[in-house]
């Protein structure tokens, strides 16, 4: 791999696909995760954590339902990630909605109601 390719960007990078996977296929049960989507994944780097981010995509479970849903799933996910990774240790993972969308609608929400303003100034 080329210089600046860590480790733990890698084995992010493995976790979040097959994390992702598991919820695309319906491998986690729990209906309160069928709507969740990984947005990404920070890796420690002894790669003994792993913070997941997620966002949820329907009107469906919120995302307090979303993330008890990811946390009761934790011991099966970790396992899954052992038996298909391969790795000597799966980080322990924890969950965490990503505020990132929401932020981006905000500020979109404002840059609209900015032109609005200036519309109606110049008419």
């Amino acid at each position: 791999m080329g210089i600046g390719y860590k480790r733990t960007v890698r084995v992010g990078d493995l976790i979040l696909k097959e994390v992702s996977q598991m919820i695309l296929k319906g491998e986690i049960k729990d209906p309160r995760v069928s709507s969740v989507v990984l947005t990404g994944v920070k890796v420690t780097d002894d790669l003994g954590f792993a913070r997941m981010y997620f966002t949820v995509m329907s009107n469906g479970a919120g995302r307090d339902e979303a993330l008890i849903g990811l946390q009761s799933a934790t011991g099966f996910i970790k396992r899954e990630l052992w038996k298909r990774l391969r790795i000597r240790r799966v980080p322990d993972l924890k969950f965490e909605f990503d505020t990132v969308l929401e932020e981006g609608y905000r500020i979109d929400d404002l840059i609209k109601g900015t032109k609005i303003e200036r519309s109606r100034e110049d008419t």
